[in-house]
């Protein structure tokens, strides 16, 4: 059992091959296949690194093309403190800006439109309620003061107004 497990862990690790002809599996390694994987790991290994050497060349080329505009002067740092600051002026009048958003009248109609719709929807769940009250009182000849109780239906239970 110990050698078949051997012989598995082997074949799961491409170090065996394995074929099955009929009823018997037939276990072969070749030392030219073992050789040829690692020449193709070390030529997939070298293309990688050239790759990385290329993108780091480009990178660095393209460092040295932003640098060549940034030279660190007294009117650039002005403009940086400038753009800092109005950045931050930006932010702060966005929070202003948020913060009076309920009075604008685009979502004060927003509202009303969405109030309109949610007073429609009220109306017909409460016409599903009383259509179920009469549903029930019809099938079962219950008053309504114990269906209300049974479905905890509160007493002054109306449409809106």
């Amino acid at each position: 059992m110990t050698v078949k497990d051997v012989l598995q862990s082997l074949v799961d690790d491409n170090m065996v091959d394995c074929e099955r002809v009929g009823t018997s599996n037939y276990y072969w390694a070749f030392p030219s296949k073992a050789l040829h994987a690692r020449n193709h790991k070390l030529e997939e290994l070298q293309k990688q690194i050239s790759e990385a050497k290329q993108r780091k060349a480009s990178l660095e080329k393209a460092v040295e093309k932003a640098k060549v505009g940034r030279q660190d002067t007294k009117e650039r740092s002005s403009l940086l403190k400038e753009l800092q600051a109005l950045r931050e002026e930006r932010t702060q009048l966005q929070a202003e800006l948020e913060k009076y958003r309920e009075c604008d009248p685009e979502v004060v109609e927003e509202m009303k439109k969405s109030n309109v719709i949610a007073k429609e929807a009220v109306s017909r769940w409460t016409d599903n309620v009383f259509a179920i009250k009469s549903w029930t009182k019809k099938k079962f000849a219950f008053d309504n003061s114990r269906i209300d109780k049974a479905f905890g239906i509160p007493e002054d239970f109306d449409y809106m107004d």
